[in-house]
Formats: structure tokens, sequence, C-alpha cells
């Protein structure tokens, strides 16, 4: 994590060293201005002509060999492991975000009586799971969020000293302000008193560093689509070393077992469940998401992703800027502690405002009355400025 402001040398080495990425990974952004990562993020060049030559590949199939396959797997679990300062052992990969939050939600031991609390203004995939288990008896608290629409987090806490509090389940950052958790401070309260954090990560990994050896999470979900630059139907769920022997996944996949790997004897059934999140994992998984996935995250961290968090810090100045002389209402927070890649406006006329970028080739979103913006490591100091003036009317 950035413990300080990078210097004006590091931020005009990062400022080159994006320019770079931009022309050889992003060549498009010389025709578009796009800020709309937390919605649907690009995918690299390199990782384009990856998935290009496996599918050329996948057309002819006596090209491929299975052992390839599932060691292209194993090498996306480990770069995973990387990206959260996890151990491969603890990553299941996945197709989305909502698999591994309804895996937390079926497969945790929550009795009837016992609670299950999470923010008001959660994205849909970190509610839907955890409601249907008011079916169980499971009691689920949607707790109002603060005036500004971001997660009280001192109620939060205030809860946490509850033991039948069972479950916190939160996004890492919220999709419709990018109010960013403190997850260092909640996970401790949680680890104290009994209760397994679950994170929805989709909006922050990519951008927000995160190493779970300091930051006490139990289970992760995050899909790739969006900042870790990747396809629809990759993701992955990390599960605590610790908890791994302890879930029982409600549904099952058929490599979930132990032995499965030897597919010479696939009718010598195993009913003993790997020992290493693999046993939360879906058969067949899709190869050529998964090894794109693994070819984009190894690019985010040879850029670094603190690099990439400080980098998108500047990039968002011109806006608050604009904030900090009352000339343009933020629905996001300005404290480094709780801010993030994602910034939300309220120019006074939002509708005409979103249209207006749109005429000029800018291409972000609108979400819960706001103009949701959202950077990434390819953009420009000079695109910010220029949406900027747009949303005053410069």
């Amino acid at each position: 994590m950035i413990d300080s402001a990078p210097t004006q040398l590091e931020t005009a080495n990062s400022a080159e060293v994006f320019r770079s990425l931009r022309n050889t990974e992003f060549p498009w952004t010389a025709e578009t201005v796009y800020l709309n990562n937390a919605g649907i993020g690009p995918i690299p060049e390199r990782t384009r002509r990856l998935l290009d030559q496996l599918t050329a590949r996948r057309t002819a199939p006596y090209l491929l060999d299975s052992r390839e396959l599932h060691a292209a797997l194993q090498e996306a679990r480990v770069t995973v492991a990387r990206l959260l300062g996890a151990e491969p052992d603890e990553i299941a990969l996945a197709t989305n975000t909502t698999y591994g939050l309804n895996l937390a939600a079926g497969s945790l031991p929550v009795r009837p009586g016992e609670k299950v609390i999470l923010s008001d203004r959660e994205f849909p995939a970190n509610v839907y799971p955890w409601l249907r288990l008011r079916e169980r008896g499971v009691e689920v608290e949607l707790v109002p969020t603060t005036g500004p629409g971001w997660p009280d987090e001192a109620r939060l806490e205030e809860l946490l000293h509850d033991p039948r509090v069972r479950v916190l389940a939160i996004s890492s950052v919220q999709f419709a302000s990018g109010y960013r958790a403190d997850l260092d401070r909640l996970g401790a309260l949680c680890r104290a008193n009994g209760t397994y954090l679950v994170v929805d990560a989709i909006q922050a990994m990519g951008h927000v560093p995160l190493d779970v050896r300091r930051t006490p999470v139990d289970i992760l979900a995050c899909g790739g689509q969006k900042w870790l630059l990747s396809p629809w139907g990759s993701g992955f769920v990390y599960i605590r070393r610790e908890l791994v022997a302890s879930l029982q996944p409600v549904v099952c996949g058929w490599m979930s077992f132990e032995g499965t790997d030897d597919f010479s004897q696939l009718t010598h059934y195993n009913s003993t469940l790997r020992h290493d999140a693999r046993r939360a994992e879906l058969a067949t998984l899709p190869f050529q998401d998964l090894m794109a996935m693994k070819e984009s995250i190894a690019l985010l961290l040879e850029l670094g992703v603190e690099r990439i968090e400080a980098y998108i810090r500047t990039l968002r100045e011109p806006l608050y800027q604009l904030a900090r002389c009352g000339r343009l209402n933020l629905a996001s927070p300005m404290d480094p502690k709780h801010d993030s890649a994602i910034v939300c406006v309220q120019p006074e006329h939002v509708a005409e405002g979103y249209h207006a970028l749109k005429k000029a080739h800018v291409v972000c979103a609108l979400r819960e009355g706001t103009i949701r913006l959202s950077p990434h490591c390819y953009n420009t100091i000079e695109e910010i400025e220029k949406v900027a003036g747009i949303l005053v009317g410069e």
C-alpha cells in the first residue's frame, strides 16, 4: 500500500510508463475517452493475441493437450495468488463474482437465529444470496447507509460486537459511489468477534492493493471483466486456508474430489473433497477466459497495483479541484482513506451532462442518479481535464 504521495519524479515516470502502455496495449484510445472500467474493462492487446491463438487451436482440438490446459489453470491460480498475497491452494477459479458470493452464502456455517449484516446499497450480487438465508431462519440486516449513501462503518462496527453476527458481507469498493471500505479495521473486528468477512472485490482488484496476509478476509469473490481487464467468464474466489476444510460447497464439480485428475480412472469415484480451494471449483472451466485473465493480471503485476493506484490518484485531481472550489458536486469520498478509482459526479443537470460527455465521445455510466467515471491505468490527465471542462460547461 502507498503510505505517502508520490514525488513529482515518480509521477512523471509513471505517466511515461502508462502512456507507453496506452500506445502498445490499448491503441483504440486515440479514438475515444473510455471511463467505464467499473462496467467493462478493455482487453489488452497481449491478451487479445493470446485469445486469438487459443481460438485458432480450439478449432482443431487435436492441437490441444489436456495436461497443458490444466497446467495453465494452475498458472492462473498462482498468478491470482500473487495479486492477493495468498497461496495458490487458497484460490478457486470461477466464472464470475456471483458464484463466489453464492458459495459463501450457501457454505458458511450460519445457523437459524444468527445474523448476516451488509449495507443497504450494495450491488445486488452481494445482496440476493444473503437474503435467501432468511428462508433458513437466518436474520439478514441491511444496515442503512450514511447521508451521502456510503456504508455506515461506525454502525457496522457496533454490530460486530454482537456474537450472533456470523457474517459481514461488504464490497471492497462500492459500485455506485466509489467508497472504499476499511477492510483492515473491519477484518480485525470480524476476527475478534468470530465473524466471517466476505468481500465482493470486483470493483477493487486491479487498482486497490490488497494483501490477505495482512488484511483478515475469509472469502473474497471477484470477476475479471472490469478492472482486471479480462474476458467475461473469468474470475476467482479466495478462501482462507484455515477455512477450506470446513467449507462444504452446496454445488460440487466432478473435479472437486481427490483423485479426479486421473482421467484414466474416472469411474473410481472418490467421496473425499479436495483439501484445497479447488473443492469449490466447477468443471469444465472456460480455459481460454481464465488463461487470458492470467495474462492480463500478469500485466497489472508488472505495472504494480500500488503504482496504478497512485497514478489514478493523480488523474482524479481535475475533478477534485472543481469540487473543492464548489463548481462540481461529487457523490464519492475524497478522503484518501476511502476514495477509489470510481468518481461519481453530480452536475446540476445529470442527464444533460451525461449526454454532453457522450456527444464528446466520452464513455461513462449513469448510476444511482450520478455520472460514474472510472479511469484506469491507460487514461491520461488530459482526458480527465477534458471531461472536467465539459461537466462545468467550459
